[in-house]
Order: structure tokens, then sequence, then C-alpha cells
């Protein structure tokens, strides 16, 4: 085996680029950008009416509150033109763009009608901020990787791909594998069988096989016993393939030819001619050229053992896909789950390593998010009979489409492309890794649970000033990791920002009630830094509370908000004003007694490596210290 894999590199074929249908089943090459915000801007979950939610504060079945209707009705991929201003809604259909002014809606179902020269609505009941809210961004930020290199794309990649708007992507060149049956006593099935004959079943289940494990089957047919007829066939089939199997005539007896023309066929030529396998003792393995060849024994039992074997890894690596594993895995479920009693539900989980075994973290972006299935790693079912499962429990995590092995890594907290970066950086080297984004207060806390292994954030202290570092408790430690700056973005033809001191830009804008901003959820680092620049002010706007750089850069570049805070990345992406507000620390947080770990080993010692810090650069961060 090691002589065959010295001589025989084990990687992926290039790359070619096909049309989106014609994807399927392949590998994909690269890693994959979303190229636009899914969805592309704040949308109604629901039908109903958008709102503002401060005015549904209290609202009851005794006590209504009553709303005037604008004259509009936001039906799907009508542009809103009328702003929800006090006291008012707008009739807004489910997917339809949440107008400004508005950062909740309401279900038709909790109103009543009322008609008159100004007709109204009656709220039966209060809404929060973002209620029925899906914000632009939530399920795709532009820029974000979405789908990473070596992913098989099934459907679920497919329906990404095209939320994406891609027509065509990069995937790895299946691996073009010739398949030669040999022996006078074969005969093709369907034909009719004479004394002494037998019919191919080892071509058939080769091919088969070949095409199960990622490749393109290319039958040649039955050659029989006579050496000039096989080298002709083997030549034929050489100037063809990526790799040549043939099945019978492994044997050193006196009717075996094919060991005495792959001697000849060029360099180096036989590599191993048996092998110490019971059953599959007669195994040729030989490289003509760059093409290997594999010729099997003739009995089916031994072909196909010695087939899985040598040939299934070598076709998989050729065609970028991983390994066979097992089908399903035991998982403890970290925390609590809650499900509806009276019906089974079905659980995207990704697996992650524990202390004592894999860890299910359960996927919940909502029904109308795709990126769920591409995080899973497969699902779990909760009984109908159950109202949750407890934390601690064990499940069972059937996989979906791909072999249910967790990363060597599991990174949750912000989301930054630098990390992006970083991830590819790590799978370069070997090292596979999952981010999940849930905030830095949020990543924190996974780490704190043993839910991953390292905590993604930004979160300012406001009593020292400091970042990251006074939010560890005992045992565990931070890792630098670099420098983004973050500022008031804005539409450049707004003359209340450009060129002004942020500052002073700022104390405008608080004293300016038609200005309206956008916030960021609670638990962000970026919350926090807002929260000491609007020092207990409430300003419009303030409510409305997306979980995204980009989704707060759409909301202002679509004109829903006037500015908001994120990183200069993103404002340049979006083609907007920036005014600088802080240079803030992304740094990492670990368990301390995992530190020399091989894959959390190899993702501290690639923070320094010079080919990310270019990336960085390129990105626009900087690393720490530099």
């Amino acid at each position: 085996m090691a002589r065959w894999r010295e001589a025989v590199p084990h990687t992926a074929l290039p790359p070619e680029m096909v049309a989106l249908p014609d994807a399927l089943g392949r590998v994909l090459a690269a890693d994959i950008a979303s190229p636009i915000d899914v969805p592309p801007f704040d949308r109604a979950l629901v039908d109903g009416f958008a709102v503002r939610a401060a005015d549904t504060e209290g609202a009851s079945e005794a006590e209504p509150r009553r709303l005037i209707l604008n004259r509009e009705i936001l039906a799907c991929g009508v542009a809103p033109a009328v702003t929800v201003g006090p006291g008012s809604a707008t009739p807004i259909a489910t997917g339809g763009v949440l107008p400004r002014g508005a950062d909740a809606v309401v279900m038709v179902e909790a109103t009543e009608f009322e008609d008159g020269p100004d007709p109204a609505i009656a709220l039966t009941q209060p809404a929060g901020p973002g209620r029925f809210v899906g914000y632009a961004g939530a399920d795709m930020a532009r820029g974000e990787t979405v789908l990473r290199r070596a992913a098989l794309v099934t459907a679920r990649e497919i329906g990404m791909l095209a939320a994406c708007g891609l027509a065509e992507v990069a995937v790895v060149r299946r691996p073009r594998v010739a398949i030669l049956s040999t022996g006078d006593e074969l005969v093709a099935p369907g034909r009719p069988l004479g004394p002494g004959k037998l019919y191919d079943s080892n071509g058939a289940i080769v091919a088969a096989s070949v095409t199960e494990n990622g490749g393109v089957a290319l039958p040649a047919g039955i050659v029989p016993d006579d050496e000039a007829a096989l080298e002709r066939a083997l030549r034929a089939a050489l100037a063809t393939a990526d790799l040549v199997v043939l099945s019978g005539g492994t044997s050193k007896g006196a009717g075996d030819v094919s060991h005495r023309i792959l001697s000849r066929l060029g360099e180096p030529g036989i590599l191993v001619h048996g092998v110490a396998l019971k059953p599959g003792k007669p195994l040729c393995l030989a490289k003509a050229g760059d093409v290997p060849v594999v010729v099997l024994p003739g009995f089916p039992t031994s072909a196909m053992f010695t087939f899985h074997e040598f040939v299934v890894p070598l076709i998989r690596a050729l065609a970028g896909l991983p390994a066979r594993e097992e089908e399903s895995v035991a998982a403890r479920l970290p925390q609590r789950l809650g499900s509806e009693l009276g019906r089974t539900e079905y659980v995207m989980a990704a697996l992650s390593r524990g202390a004592d075994g894999f860890v299910a973290l359960p996927l919940a972006k909502g029904s109308g998010a795709v990126t769920a299935f591409s995080q899973a790693d497969g699902f779990f079912a909760v009984p109908a009979n159950r109202g949750g499962i407890e934390a601690g429990e064990t499940v069972r995590v059937s996989r979906i489409g791909r072999a249910a092995r967790p990363p060597d890594l599991t990174i949750v907290g912000s989301h930054c492309l630098g990390l992006d970066r970083l991830v590819g950086h790590l799978a370069e080297r070997g090292v596979s890794a999952r981010t999940l984004w849930v905030g830095s207060a949020g990543g924190l806390a996974a780490l704190r649970r043993g839910e991953c292994d390292l905590a993604a954030l930004h979160l300012l202290d406001p009593a020292t000033g400091r970042y990251n570092a006074p939010y560890l408790t005992p045992g565990l430690a931070l890792a630098p990791g670099w420098r983004r700056l973050q500022g008031v973005v804005f539409r450049t033809s707004d003359a209340r920002f450009e060129g002004r001191d942020p500052q002073a830009a700022l104390a405008g804008l608080l004293d300016d009630a038609a200005a309206v901003m956008v916030n960021r959820n609670t638990g962000a680092g970026t919350r926090t830094l807002i929260e000491g620049l609007l020092n207990g002010a409430r300003p419009p706007g303030y409510w409305n509370q997306p979980r995204s750089h980009n989704a707060v850069a759409a909301a202002v570049a679509q004109g829903r908000a006037d500015w908001g805070v994120a990183i200069r990345t993103v404002a340049d992406a979006y083609g907007l004003g920036f005014l600088p507000l802080t240079e803030e620390h992304y740094d990492f947080a670990y368990g301390e007694e995992r530190r020399d770990e091989p894959a959390l080993a190899a993702f501290l010692s690639l923070l320094d490596d010079p080919a990310l810090a270019a990336d960085l650069a390129g990105l626009g961060f900087t690393r720490a210290g530099g």
C-alpha cells in the first residue's frame, strides 16, 4: 500500500466549470462566496402589517391599539414607497420588503379591520422589535463563504448556489476509469453462454462501483487472452483514461499476459504483484507514465475485495470525495431542546467533538434558511410523545448526503470574512473546520459549555476599554486575531455625514427625528460599541436589530435606514460612506488545556502565517501587533 500511494498521488484532479444542473453529485473545486445577501432585503415572514413595535406596546383584547393603514400594499416584489410613521401600518405579504420606519410585522390574525374614510386596524397583541422579520443577509451574507472547497454538491447545495444567482460552478473533474475484462472464458451479459463460458460480472460490478464513488466509467468490453489484443486495448485505454482497471489475468502462471505487457508500456511499470490479503493475493498494481493501472483477480469476491481496498480510495481522492464513513453516530445534546407534543420533529444537527464523545449542535435558522442543510452533518428525531430532549441525553444522528464525521475544529461566535479565509488556509493543511455564527457572547457561552473548540469574538469592556480579555473565565486563553476598523456607515449622498467628524455627526443625528438608524442584536460585539455611542439614547430605528454587518449595510444602502455601525470592508462592498470610530480586536478564545491538540495547534500557528496576513491585508484587516 505504501509503495502504491507513493507512486500514485491520491489527490483531486484539476477543476472544470459546469452548468449548475450538471454540478449535482460533483465536488466543489473552490470555496463559494455569496455574491449577494440572501435574502437581499428585510422581509416579512408572515402575512400581516408592517408596524413600529413601539406603537404596539400594551395592546390587548381589552385595550387594542388602533393604527391607520397606509395607502400601499406590499406584495412580493413590490418596492415600498411609503414610510411607516407613528400610529400607522402598511399591509404586507409574506416575503414582502419591510418598509422604512417599520421594525416588526404583526400577523393579520392578531388584528381587526376597521373600515371608513381612514381604514385602520385594531391590534390586540403587542409585537416586539424584529417580530416576524427576516433580515437582509440573515441566511447568507454578501461575501460570506457559504460552501467550501471539497463539499459534495447535492440538491441542498444546488439550492444554495441558485439562491446566490450562480449559473455555473467550478467542480473537481471526475476521473475517467477505463474498465477491461480479460479472459477467453468471458461472455458479455445478454449473449448466449456456450460450454465452459462465464458471464462477465466483474466488468459490470466495477463500472457500477466506479460511478458510485464519483468516477466516470469507460467500459472497454472483454479482451481475450491474446497478448497483442490486450496490448492494443491497454494502449487505447491509457490514451483516454485517468485510471485503467482490468479484471482477470493476474496470476504468474502460463495464462498470464497482463504483467508482461505492463512491463513495456512505460515507467515505472509494475509496482506490486501480489499482496498479503485473503482473498485478493494476486492483485497487480502498476503505473504506465502518468496513468495508474490496476489488475484485479478474476474471482468476483477477490476482485471486489481488492477493488474497494485499493481502487475506491484512489477514485474518491481523484474525484475530491472523502473516504467512506459510518452511516450514523451517537451524540450528546448539550442543551435542552423543546418540541411540540403530538408531532415527530426532525432536527438538523452539526457534530462537534466533546470531552466525552460527539456533541450534537441543533441548527435552527428557520424554515426560510437554506444554510441549515449546508452546515448539518445529519439529523435526529424528537418523538411525538415527548415535549423535548433534556440536556445531556444521547441522540442518534443519521447522516445526510455525506458521512457523519465531525470537523477537526468547531468555531462559534462572530462572523468575519477574515475567518473564512483562515478556514480555507486550514483546509489546505488538511484540517477541517466548521463555523457557526451566533455572535461574540453566544460563541463565548458555547465555549464554556464545551460545544466548540474556539470562540470568535470582539467584545469591548466599557469599564476598561479593553477587548475580549476581560470576558475570559479561568481555564480560557485568548489568541490575538486581527484588527478591523469599525465606523458609521451611510449613503455617500447624505450631507449629514460626508466629511464630518463622526462624533459631531452622531450628535446631530440624535437630535434629528428624521434620521433612522439600524442597530445590532444583543450579544454582538458591535452592539456594545453602539450602546457606548448612544449613551442611553433610543433614536428612531434603535429596535431594528439585525444579526450581521451585511444586514446593517443593506438597510442603509437600500434607504430603509440612514446610518448604522459596521466594519469598513462591508461598507466598501456596498458602496457606502464610512466614518471611522475605532479599531476593534477580533480574537479567539479557547481552552488552555487543549492548546497542544493537533487541530487547535494548527489553527494557532496559522495565525502567524504570512500568507494569511496577506489575505487579511487584502480585506483591510491587520494582524494583532502588525
